[in-house]
């Protein structure tokens, strides 16, 4: 039996070193710069064109470029990569699906270098020391399955406090020019350090962590210019914010987001890093950065001069910027000399209002002119530039004798960076003005929040963190969480109203006199250097794998629990391959992310037990027959009860069934678990307007069959108990290249009729479909 993980290190940061920040092995960090370049040479050969910076890196990673991107066809929103990432990164909450896959796949140990870290699970209600304890006490089971399962296959574990993933991996993993794969939608956060760092679900990771080719459409590059420098309150959050506004939460699908011109070099990693987490918010893909000057600078305060000194080589033989030329797919100007602080929301991630206008905006809405609380920090802004920005106000708020009128919750990224802003007196300005600190985690961000006030009553919160989704950060869904920078957040905590600009209104001090905010300035890198901390939190870099080591999984757990494979769709002697007659179960209306499919908050508890979490299948999502939330019909047996309920009737009738979706369905997190879900009780195909693409890719990994209304009207004309039949992926599964599915609809009235769509599905899709998932092919091919 493993050790139980402790929160001692919650409690030792009296002991904690203040010695110069530690040099790390960076053997498996360094991009294989000379084999990179070596591949971009073939890529040149084969496409004969000026490269954008994404496509270097991307394609530099293909497994076989001259077969890959010969032929002189279109690439981009075209072609089927075949990739080799250099590393996966798993949060908690992901991490115990991706890793029971994992083990069903039969191998030893990891191909490629992997870490999980443990910052989802951990609940924030009163303050670091406390949460941390109780949270550690409340999933010990979970986290001794991680850590075993870690020790087992070689990888690299961070405990819970150590920090949020995103942030740990840029300050030790992330790399100029590397590709790396994260079961996390905030993944592109890594892109702050001039690399590809792409959110994938679960399964995607195992192919990278089984050495099986992990494969990828070729993204479309759209570029965005800045011009102009960041000035006065504005901040690079302002600018991603901005930028959602213009892009929407679809304008980025299937798209990588490049950002370059005279406006990139000024900006600190972590900025970039703030900016490349958010394009999420828009669907992209991912984002990235010329490598630049800050990058290099960011990398030796961290601990890894080596790697500065390979990438400056890289990037001196052209490989870590575009080609001169270089065309893109879209092009945005962005002046920064003009963009103004920005707030957005509430509900969804775009919806972009200058704070010049937002106190009219509020008005005009008749929402109360108030705020519940202000949160700063989470993965999107929670780095040492943020948090000495806010400090600078809290020193002018308490040099005026005032202090936070709403709770004002504040999350460090990461060990490192607790104990640094520790050492420099900013934990302390904080909290003198009221501020509570809470453990190096995601917290409320992700709905991990005990929050006890406010509950069924409409507020709103103002935070820093990247998604707003009705319900996400308290479960309440009349909770409205409006986005903006660090700054904003904390200057309009003191005020309490949300009509407050810092930029133009002064508070009023007890003394009847007036007080108006300065603008912050923040510190890109601490001047004494970071320090690590409680150094039990990092791990021994490329563990060897310690096959004798048992996973930990309680016997009768209600958390874990052994994966089954799935069946396949298909008869295994039959030539016939379409899908088997499918039911509709439901038609979704509207938004329905991967929130909406499968809940965070308290269902994260049951991660690793897809029998428990399924009870949450898209018990937030709304019938269009009606427009009820969390109601399905059984029209077999003229009744009606939640979607759990009737999907689990049409699984004890060995019924498969199909959902007919609405826009960019399964928009938000990386969450597998609103694949697996479906799957789990019988879906197999799920025929939508537009899908998001991890959701999409998830699908398909799962054995579920995407397809795309060609005429989106043709979704009203399906309702549930229709029977739907597929047509023609029998010609599709042949490899014609002229064929098409059509859907044969068969109403509840008998009547029938057909109605075309597309689909997505490459030949390597297409044998996941046949063998009932990804994982059962790889299965197939491995052993």
């Amino acid at each position: 039996m493993l050790p139980r993980i402790t929160s001692r290190a919650a409690f030792t940061r009296a002991l904690a070193t203040h010695a110069g920040v530690v040099q790390k092995d960076c053997t498996s960090i360094t991009p294989p710069y000379a084999h990179l370049l070596e591949k971009l040479e073939q890529v040149r050969k084969a496409l004969k064109r000026p490269l954008t910076l994404a496509e270097k890196i991307l394609y530099s990673h293909v497994v076989d470029p001259s077969s890959s991107l010969s032929g002189g066809g279109r690439i981009r929103g075209e072609a089927y990569l075949q990739l080799s990432p250099e590393r996966v990164a798993m949060q908690d909450a992901s991490a115990q699906m991706a890793l029971l896959q994992f083990m069903s796949a039969g191998l030893s140990q990891c191909a490629v270098p992997t870490s999980i870290h443990c910052d989802h699970l951990i609940q924030a209600v009163d303050g670091a020391e406390s949460d941390l304890k109780r949270s550690i006490f409340t999933n010990q089971e979970v986290f001794d399955f991680l850590r075993s399962a870690a020790q087992k296959y070689g990888i690299e574990f961070w405990g819970p406090g150590s920090g949020i993933i995103h942030q740990i991996v840029l300050e030790n993993y992330a790399a100029p020019g590397m590709l790396m794969l994260g079961t996390d939608s905030h993944t592109p956060n890594a892109g702050g350090l001039g690399m590809l760092a792409i959110g994938v679900g679960g399964a995607d990771a195992v192919d990278a962590m089984t050495g099986t080719d992990w494969e990828l459409k070729a993204p479309n590059v759209i570029g965005i210019h800045l011009t102009g420098k960041l000035s006065g309150w504005a901040t690079p959050k302002d600018l991603i914010l901005h930028l959602a506004g213009k892009l929407t939460v679809r304008g980025g699908t299937g798209s990588i987001l490049e950002y370059y011109g005279p406006g990139v070099a000024a900006q600190s990693c972590t900025g970039l890093a703030t900016i490349a987490n958010m394009g999420a918010e828009v669907g992209a893909t991912t984002s990235t950065f010329p490598y630049s000057s800050n990058m290099r600078e960011y990398l030796k305060a961290t601990g890894r001069a080596p790697v500065a000194a390979a990438a400056d080589k890289a990037a001196a033989q052209g490989f870590l910027s575009a080609d001169e030329g270089a065309e893109y797919d879209e092009v945005i100007e962005i002046n920064l000399s003009e963009l103004q602080p920005t707030i957005n929301g509430p509900f969804t991630p775009d919806l972009a209002t200058p704070i010049s206008q937002f106190g009219k905006f509020i008005k005009e809405q008749g929402w109360k002119d108030e705020i519940s609380a202000g949160l700063i920090g989470s993965c999107t802004n929670s780095s040492y530039e943020d948090m000495t920005s806010v400090a600078d106000l809290a020193r002018q708020a308490k040099s005026a004798g005032l202090k936070t009128q709403v709770p004002f919750l504040c999350t460090p990224g990461s060990e490192q960076i607790s104990a640094t802003i520790e050492r420099d007196n900013v934990t302390s300005t904080l909290q003198d003005v009221g501020a509570v600190v809470l453990a190096n985690a995601c917290g409320p961000c992700i709905g991990q929040w005990g929050r006890t006030d406010k509950k069924g009553e409409e507020n709103a919160i103002l935070t820093s963190f990247n998604r707003n989704f009705k319900s996400r950060n308290d479960g309440n869904s009349k909770t409205m969480n409006f986005l903006a920078s660090p700054t904003i957040v904390t200057a309009m905590a003191f005020s309490g109203k949300l009509s407050f600009n810092p930029l133009v209104d002064s508070l009023t001090l007890p003394s009847g006199e007036q007080f108006k905010f300065v603008a912050p300035s923040g510190q890109d890198l601490p001047t004494n250097g970071f320090i690590p901390g409680d150094e039990t939190y990092y791990p021994r870099p490329t563990p060897k794998a310690q096959p004798e080591v048992e996973v930990v999984i309680k016997k009768d757990s209600q958390r874990l629990e052994i994966l089954e494979p799935f069946g396949s769709h298909f008869s295994p002697s039959s030539k016939n391959l379409e899908l088997p007659p499918l039911k509709v179960l439901v038609r979704v209306r509207g938004k329905c992310t991967t929130d909406h499919i499968s809940a965070a908050g308290p269902w994260l508890k049951y991660k690793g037990h897809l029998t428990n979490i399924s009870e949450n299948l898209l018990i937030t999502a709304i019938n269009d027959e009606g427009g009820e939330m969390n109601v399905a019909f059984d029209r077999d047996t003229d009744s009606s009860g939640t979607i759990p309920e009737i999907a689990k009737r049409f699984k004890a009738r060995q019924q498969p069934w199909a959902l007919v979706v609405d826009d960019n369905y399964g928009e938000g997190s990386a969450r597998e678990h609103a694949a697996l879900q479906p799957r789990f009780y019988g879906c197999a195909m799920i025929l939508a307007r537009s899908f998001a693409r991890i959701h999409e890719t998830n699908l398909k990994k799962q054995g579920v069959l995407p397809l795309w209304f060609v005429d989106k009207a043709d979704y009203s004309k399906i309702g549930s108990g229709d029977v739907l039949n597929t047509v023609g992926l029998t010609e599709v599964f042949s490899g014609d290249p002229e064929a098409s599915i059509k859907i044969k609809v068969t109403k509840r009235d008998g009547s029938v009729f057909e109605i075309p769509t597309k689909h997505t599905m490459s030949a390597g899709q297409l044998e996941w479909l046949k063998a009932g998932s990804a994982l059962n092919y790889i299965r197939s091919t491995k052993i």
